[in-house]
């Protein structure tokens, strides 16, 4: 309260203490609960496509699906389902550090065909929203995790983390604790404005996963090509949905025209740069 901090509270899959609750409830927080147990969420978190197919779903709640690859390519067709009942949709992909060449391309087949349900949608006079292909429409600049420089987590053991992933990865580091406070080292490499290739692209939905920076090329501020390309067919699937839901009417008046470019890995122009 005293830091105007707002609190994300992420809970297990099993009841916490009265106590627990009555100290949560005390001051305003945003609760994340797995599926399972997420009766009065604020967001709701399923680890899989196949568990959110038949959820009973609320307009008033936002919801996450963690998924691995294969399964998205799979069962990709279960989110067009789900849209039509949220609205909002979060999808986050957990091993997009394994794409390859061809999953580069399944991934920009797959997000074609939801951008198609996405416009259906719209035309039917909804508003959904789907991280993956409306963010990038509705951002005027880069909007990331913020891990390390806008956000922290503090975990059960009462240190805090760059973020959860780091709590819960056998090589992750704390960044101080509950008596002594923040210590984060080098705390420049975390801003936006210290990542060379971050701060001039203009895919701002991606998530500039700070943990997977650092699993993938050691440096907290560089994403990986995976990460990289990955973003940017959300970039350019996105300018193609704004344009397509345009031909029916002014949807999104205040975005702006998302440019075309000729590149799907900053890395690769970043000479002209």
């Amino acid at each position: 309260m005293k830091e105007n901090l707002n609190i994300q509270f992420v809970y297990p899959n099993y009841k916490l203490p009265k106590e627990y609750l009555a100290a949560i409830d005390s001051i305003d927080h945003i609760d994340i609960y797995p599926a399972e147990m997420a009766d009065n969420a604020d967001v709701v978190v399923f680890d899989s496509l196949i568990a959110a197919k038949d959820y009973a779903f609320k307009e008033e709640v936002a919801y996450l699906i963690r998924t691995d690859k294969v399964s998205l390519f799979n069962e990709y067709k279960i989110i067009g389902e789900i849209l039509d009942k949220v609205t909002r949709l979060n999808v986050v992909i957990t091993d997009i550090e394994t794409f390859t060449e061809d999953d580069f391309m399944v991934y920009k087949s797959l997000l074609s065909n939801l951008a198609e349900r996405v416009e259906q949608i719209y035309v039917s006079g909804k508003s959904p929203q789907l991280n993956l292909l409306t963010d990038r429409i509705m951002l005027e600049n880069m909007n990331n995790c913020g891990a390390g420089d806008t956000s922290v987590t503090l975990a059960p053991d009462g240190k805090f983390y760059v973020c959860p992933a780091f709590y819960l990865s056998a090589d992750g580091y704390t960044i101080g604790d509950l008596v002594n406070g923040l210590e984060i080292k080098n705390s420049q490499l975390y801003r936006l404005d210290h990542a060379p290739l971050c701060r001039r692209c203009d895919a701002w939905q991606c998530k500039r996963c700070i943990w997977m920076n650092r699993k993938t090329t050691l440096e907290v501020n560089t994403p990986s090509h995976e990460q990289c390309v990955v973003a940017h067919l959300e970039r350019n699937a996105s300018r193609k949905l704004l344009i397509d839901i345009r031909k029916y009417g002014k949807f999104m008046p205040g975005s702006e025209e998302i440019k075309e470019i000729d590149y799907l890995d900053p890395f690769d122009v970043k000479e002209e740069w």
